[in-house]
């Protein structure tokens, strides 16, 4: 497949590219400084310099893909719109592009529902998560309300914590619904669980929760 990668830098898109290549698709990581993508040069990989919130100009990097993944993300804390404005400019050159399948990254720890246990529903998110990470948090609401309300063949992958450690294979997922205990994932599981769904009609127009 002709996959195109945004947040490619990011410790997630990194895994994200890595994997795509070792499975064999053709991959364009799109990037604002290509010298911090870690991943070597490869015969399939691509890499376009842009700026990500620029519909115009990541339009040539959409062009031709079976499947675009955002693994999007602020950088520390505050104010941030990466998130919803990256998701605007992609919907949008996708749109334009004639482009269907999208994968975003979100963050579990940004919603609340029934599947959390109690503790985490009533204390460790609304007291503690979402005073700590309120910013980020806010712009993944935004990103996830442009994804929804897009036409596009969006799924919407929904992980806690993220850990810095190699793939293990063993993640449990969810639809339409967070994991209960679910509390942390390495990126490169979540790398993984993302290139998965892109083939999995069933995921299609629905959050996809992922833990261990």
């Amino acid at each position: 497949m002709r996959l195109t990668i945004f947040g490619a830098t990011g410790g997630t898109g990194i895994q994200l590219v890595r994997q795509a290549l070792e499975e064999g698709h053709d991959v364009t990581a799109v990037v604002r400084d290509p010298a911090r993508l870690g991943a070597p040069a490869h015969e399939r990989l691509r890499v376009v310099t842009a700026d990500v919130t620029d519909a115009a100009a990541i339009g040539p990097a959409v062009e031709g893909a079976d499947a675009v993944l955002s693994a999007l993300g602020p950088r520390g804390r505050g104010p941030a719109t990466i998130c919803r404005d990256g998701a605007r400019a992609i919907i949008e050159a996708m749109g334009k592009a004639g482009v269907r399948r999208l994968v975003v990254c979100s963050a579990a720890g940004a919603f609340t529902d029934t599947g959390d246990g109690l503790l985490t529903r009533y204390v460790v998110k609304p007291l503690i998560l979402n005073r700590l990470l309120k910013d980020a948090f806010e712009d993944m609401r935004h990103c996830e309300r442009e994804v929804r309300d897009s036409d596009l063949d969006w799924t919407l992958v929904r992980p806690p914590r993220l850990l810095d450690k190699e793939a293990t294979g063993r993640y449990r997922t969810a639809t339409d619904i967070n994991l209960r205990g679910g509390r942390s994932i390495s990126r490169a599981d979540l790398a993984a669980c993302m290139l998965g769904v892109i083939g999995d009609d069933d995921s299609i127009r629905h959050h996809v929760s992922v833990a261990y």
